[in-house]
């Protein structure tokens, strides 16, 4: 049973110019779907998020009702560990990395590539047959068993960075299993609050069908979708939209959306500017 002042934490984002506008950050337990076009800046929303509360695990918070959490972990079916260190360390400049070491990775790539024709050589880490097998005891039934499994080990009041989510919903697309997957997210967002954890999931918009991303976008607690737009000088521009936020904001959800103009710089991350709400 959650105590008042677990109810009033907020769990900062740590994007400085995002975390004011959402009263100190998101609430414990937020399932929070990062949505968008490639390149829109939905992975850096989540890089810089999780680099910066990095940070502040090493430090007090300003008040009791920040909740730091206890850990961040950050869960990939395709990706290795050292190839998102390095495009981090590429991207953002050193002195926001000083903490990164703060951050646990779990990757599940064995399970996912496993049912493909990718050869377990591009894959695995184990070279020896025996090495392999051994490991290969280790991961449950399917993607999302062993995927529970992973987050059953994540102390409670934590943040976790799934950034495969559209590689997950394909699989279970293509393998006439998409109510295991709409099931399980819901599952996921009824047990996110009783662990008082918080969740980032990462899909890319235009893959899923129409109805599936409806789906999908349902049974998260927030929605945050980011795009490119054109302004009228026809530059670029990356935007932010809030689409839903339970529990924060709750005056927005009467206009609909707000909108954040976005850039990505080096020193700072993304970041968030001049907000138009739209009518």
């Amino acid at each position: 049973m959650m105590t008042s002042t677990e109810i009033e934490q907020h769990m900062p984002t740590g994007l400085s110019s995002l975390d004011p506008v959402f009263d100190g950050g998101i609430p414990p337990g937020s399932v929070v779907l990062l949505k968008g076009d490639i390149g829109s800046g939905k992975v850096e929303f989540a890089y810089t998020s999780m680099i910066h509360l990095s940070y502040l695990m090493n430090h007090e918070p300003k008040d009791k009702k920040t909740l730091i959490p206890k850990e961040i972990r950050y869960i990939t079916v395709t990706k290795r560990k050292e190839s998102i260190l390095n495009e981090i360390s590429m991207s953002f400049h050193e002195d926001l990395l000083s903490y990164i070491g703060n951050i646990m990775f779990g990757d599940l790539s064995d399970i996912y590539f496993d049912t493909s024709l990718v050869p377990i050589t591009w894959y695995s880490e184990y070279d020896d047959i025996i090495e392999r097998m051994t490991a290969r005891r280790k991961i449950r039934d399917n993607l999302l068993t062993t995927l529970s499994f992973t987050l059953n080990e994540v102390p409670e009041k934590s943040l976790v960075i799934i950034d495969s989510l559209t590689e997950i919903a394909t699989q279970y697309i293509a393998a006439g299993k998409w109510p295991d997957l709409s099931a399980y997210l819901r599952g996921m967002q009824r047990v996110a609050k009783k662990w008082n954890t918080s969740f980032y999931l990462i899909l890319t918009k235009g893959i899923l069908n129409q109805y599936q991303e409806i789906e999908v976008a349902d049974a998260m607690d927030a929605v945050i979708h980011f795009k490119w737009e054109e302004s009228s000088s026809a530059k670029r521009q990356r935007v932010l939209y809030i689409e839903k936020f339970r529990g924060v904001m709750i005056h927005l959800e009467d206009r609909d959306l707000v909108k954040f103009a976005v850039k990505i710089t080096p020193e700072r991350g993304f970041e968030v500017s001049n907000i138009r709400v739209v009518i």
